[in-house]
């Protein structure tokens, strides 16, 4: 292959050209940097090292020689938010919102920027007003991802339905537990209003967006049972065992209950002490103990509690062990076992907690949905001892 004269001629020419180019970008980018004040760079320092609060006094000087400087702002008012100060930040994001020359994207950003300085604040009305106006824009998911947060402070369950369906992802059901408890929470209105037909639709809604929503099922016992019907209010709750054993503990106490009132007592305990053989769980074992207690009395309550002890050894069921002996005990043997349970009791506090899946956060009560994280069914009814010894 013949290479022609003109090619040769034109090589030196084609390196010199971009020999040119690279010292003018390398020029420009020295003459840019040395026009930024040196406390921009500083308060970037600081970022780095995790100091916001001297960023921000950094950034404020910066802005100060240098007030064009719109990627400055956008910084100070995160800032400004994440330090809580949401009256600064809403400021300087409402600035650049009126700001001239800005491109739309930008506008759009600060528009962002100004919904969760109002979603920081509580001022959920405005913040709700942007982010729907951010809707079908280059922030549309923010928006929504926002909105989402909104409706379920709240408590628009409704609209929280309607934003989850738009949700990216929700075609592959990223979100359908999500919005199984939005339409439980509904549900829950209804049956407070005793409006029990609208509820069930509702449950039955949730079922069908979740098929193993256990609170589905636990309301809709509920319902059973505030009608009347024992016999559908059990089979629900027997169905959780399938759906998720752990919450079998949240209805142990309502089972008994109903098979109190149809004089079945001693099926119901049987019921439940087959569940607490194939899934063991501390607040399971209360229910059974008790009942157990009531009809047999607390030498077959004593045994039950030191086999299970025995299968699953915990601090919390050596506290439960510890009463139990208390009421067999002779009168000159129970100050010795009180001292010893008081003592137990008392480390046993710790551990006696349920615990956030997601996020870890502990509380001495059960929550659908966090009050931490915000994440819903991430609150198993486990105490903090079970997770520990789990594998």
């Amino acid at each position: 292959m013949e290479i022609e004269l003109w090619w040769l001629l034109a090589l030196p020419v084609f390196f010199a050209l971009g020999w040119i180019a690279a010292r003018v970008d390398i020029k420009q980018l020295v003459r840019e940097s040395r026009a930024l004040p040196r406390s921009y760079f500083r308060g970037l320092n600081f970022l780095l090292n995790e100091q916001p609060d001297k960023a921000i006094e950094a950034f404020l000087e910066a802005a100060r020689v240098d007030t064009e400087t719109i990627d400055l702002h956008f910084a100070l008012g995160n800032l400004f938010r994440r330090r809580g100060e949401t009256d600064r930040a809403i400021r300087v994001h409402q600035n650049l919102v009126d700001r001239e020359g800005l491109s739309d994207e930008q506008r759009l950003q600060a528009l962002s920027g100004l919904g969760q300085d109002y979603l920081k604040a509580g001022l959920l009305d405005r913040a709700e007003d942007i982010f729907l106006k951010l809707r079908n824009t280059t922030r549309d998911e923010e928006a929504l991802r926002f909105l989402l947060e909104i409706y379920q402070q709240e408590k628009e369950w409704s609209k929280a339905i309607a934003i989850a369906e738009a949700m990216p992802g929700h075609a592959d059901h990223l979100w359908q537990k999500e919005m199984a408890e939005f339409y439980c929470e509904l549900a829950a209105v209804e049956m407070l209003h005793g409006r029990h037909d609208d509820a069930r639709g509702l449950l039955e809604q949730a079922q069908q967006t979740h098929r193993k929503c256990v609170r589905a099922t636990i309301l809709l016992g509920d319902l059973a049972w505030s009608e009347g019907d024992g016999v559908r209010a059990i089979e629900h709750w027997s169905r959780i065992e399938s759906q998720n054993p752990v919450y079998l503990a949240l209805v142990a106490a309502k089972l008994m209950e109903v098979f109190h009132k149809q004089g079945q007592a001693e099926q119901g305990l049987q019921m439940l002490r087959g569940f607490l053989e194939r899934h063991a769980s501390l607040d399971l074992l209360d229910v059974v103990a008790q009942t157990e207690l009531e009809l047999h009395g607390a030498e077959q309550a004593y045994l039950l509690v030191r086999q299970e002890v025995r299968r699953n050894p915990t601090l919390l069921g050596l506290d439960r062990l510890l009463e139990s002996q208390l009421m067999l005990a002779p009168p000159e043997r129970r100050g010795d076992l009180e001292l010893i349970k008081n003592l137990i009791h008392a480390h046993t506090r710790r551990v006696a907690r349920y615990r956030c899946d997601n996020c870890g956060f502990k509380a001495r009560q059960f929550y659908w949905r966090c009050p931490a994280c915000g994440g819903w069914e991430t609150y198993p009814p486990k105490r903090t001892e079970e997770f520990d010894l789990s594998p």
